[in-house]
């Protein structure tokens, strides 16, 4: 059977929907999510709960890769998750794999390709690390607007990682990072190669289940984010970078209320949903899924619907 990929925004239930195809196939799952690998992020990037047994990651007795196995510390990237993919395949044989995740480009830098673009070097990021120490995100993104205004355009200002790694880009070629980049971002999935599935909830019923999940998980990292402070980890540690960590370190700060902490949070996750199904989007060959009732995700019947699907 082809990989089957679920897609859409997060709160899509996408980790519920994974495990059950993989109880009705006897697959394996592959996270794409760039913060679940965290080792000491679990409540606030909805890391499945499992455990580890003989080298495996297990939730619920089904093998699920790419999750809680890195230190907060490090950086990991598209390139690191299509290496690591390419050796859980090939292991996996002929069980079935079940990518789950709402990291897009992880997803569409393996099936559909990505430019071979230069490495970093310690330099380099030394000197971006410097430069937003100083000028914070909106120097840097300013910074990366008057190197390279397309790569400025299509990058929020929040998202650190991708405007660093622009602005390495530029420092490393001397070329803008936009002109590096080929056809391969506006392609589409092989459907032969690959089943994709978008989760499309309505847009209200999604930001109730934002909402209601924020809330559930607010002192959940707020304990989480505690642990790593007591350790000595900062805010300038690559995990607490996270999405809705920055407003917990300034709710234990002091800085802001708990209760505008959580609303920030709540408003930024919408707005990170958003971003993703503009995302998933583009993948019109993908089988959507229509959730318009909050008791309308029946993982058995959509399990049934994919499997009918996929050749």
């Amino acid at each position: 059977m082809k990989p089957i990929v679920l897609c859409g925004p997060t709160a899509s239930g996408k980790t519920e929907l994974a495990l059950a195809l993989a109880r009705k196939t006897g697959g394996i799952i592959i996270s794409a999510d760039s913060r679940q690998v965290y080792t000491s992020l679990t409540i606030g990037t909805a890391k499945p709960q499992g455990a580890w047994k003989d080298g495996q990651y297990l939730v619920e007795n089904v093998p699920y890769y790419l999750v809680d196995f890195l230190p907060v510390t490090d950086m990991f990237n598209a390139g690191d998750f299509c290496a690591r993919v390419r050796d859980i395949v090939a292991q996996a044989g002929d069980k079935p794999v079940i990518f789950a995740g709402g990291t897009g480009m992880y997803l569409h830098a393996y099936f559909v390709g990505m430019d071979k673009l230069p490495a970093g070097t310690a330099q380099t990021r030394e000197y971006l690390e410097r430069f937003l120490a100083e000028q914070g995100k909106a120097g840097l993104h300013r910074a990366l607007a008057e190197k390279d205004p397309l790569s400025a355009a299509q990058i929020p200002e929040g998202n650190v990682q991708r405007t660093m790694r622009a602005l390495e880009l530029c420092l490393l070629t001397g070329k803008p990072a936009s002109s590096l980049k080929t056809r391969h971002f506006f392609m589409l999935p092989d459907a032969e190669k690959s089943h994709w599935v978008y989760l499309d909830w309505d847009k209200e019923l999604l930001n109730a289940r934002i909402s209601k999940r924020s809330e559930n998980m607010f002192d959940g990292m707020c304990a989480e984010t505690q642990s790593l402070l007591a350790k000595g980890f900062t805010r300038e540690t690559p995990a607490l970078k996270s999405l809705g960590y920055a407003q917990v370190l300034s709710f234990l700060a002091g800085e802001i209320s708990r209760e505008e902490a959580l609303s920030q949070l709540i408003i930024k996750t919408r707005q990170y949903a958003k971003r993703q199904r503009t995302w998933f989007n583009r993948y019109t060959n993908a089988q959507r899924i229509p959730l318009n009732t909050l008791h309308g995700f029946n993982t058995e019947k959509i399990t049934q619907d994919i499997l009918s699907c996929v050749k």
